[in-house]
């Protein structure tokens, strides 16, 4: 961890300057920059009236935060394999987020898995490659290659292939549902 950024970081945070804070702590700005830029370490006494000063804790303060993974590549996704389909999950652990987006190849003669209604829930989809049938209760709707769908939830739908060649889906869904 980077003592010096990590005091920056929590005192630009808290719109102090480097003047103000050494203040607080009884130390020289001069001091608190070579803190700062890692010409100086802290004695324990010393970095704790530091964090106190910044109004937290030390285990906060060396609480390192991940950043979120926002772009994701092959290696990342999911395959789940079965006769009909194949389900690509492209974000890992969609399931704690808004929407979950997959990809979908339908066999011929192939069907999705069966959504339920969700009183909340929405799907979109865009067919990547081939065609499908889009059955939305009672109804029935053709996606041709390059069309797309959009249904709120409310009733039990599915996709199916009846055609001779694999289809293709990037199925999104909120909340997330596979």
């Amino acid at each position: 961890m980077d003592i010096g950024e990590r005091i920056r970081q929590l005192r630009v945070s808290n719109d102090l300057t480097q003047e103000e804070l050494a203040s607080r702590c009884e130390l020289t700005k001069g001091f608190l920059s070579q803190l700062e830029n890692n010409l100086a370490t802290p004695s324990l006494p010393t970095l704790m009236d530091i964090v106190e000063a910044l109004g937290t804790t030390m285990a906060v303060f060396f609480t390192e935060e991940k950043d979120e993974q926002i772009t994701f590549d092959k290696d990342d996704f999911f395959v789940d394999e079965s006769e009909e389909l194949v389900i690509t999950y492209v974000v890992p652990n969609a399931q704690k987020n808004q929407m979950e987006p997959i990809i979908i190849e339908l066999q011929p003669e192939g069907r999705s898995n069966i959504i339920y209604p969700k009183e909340d829930g929405e799907t979109f989809g865009y067919v990547i490659k081939g065609t499908v049938n889009l059955v939305n209760g009672k109804n029935t709707y053709k996606v041709k290659e390059g069309g797309t769908f959009y249904l709120k939830c409310k009733k039990e739908h599915f996709l199916e292939n009846r055609t001779k060649k694999v289809a293709k889906i990037l199925w999104i869904c909120t909340p997330p549902l596979f």
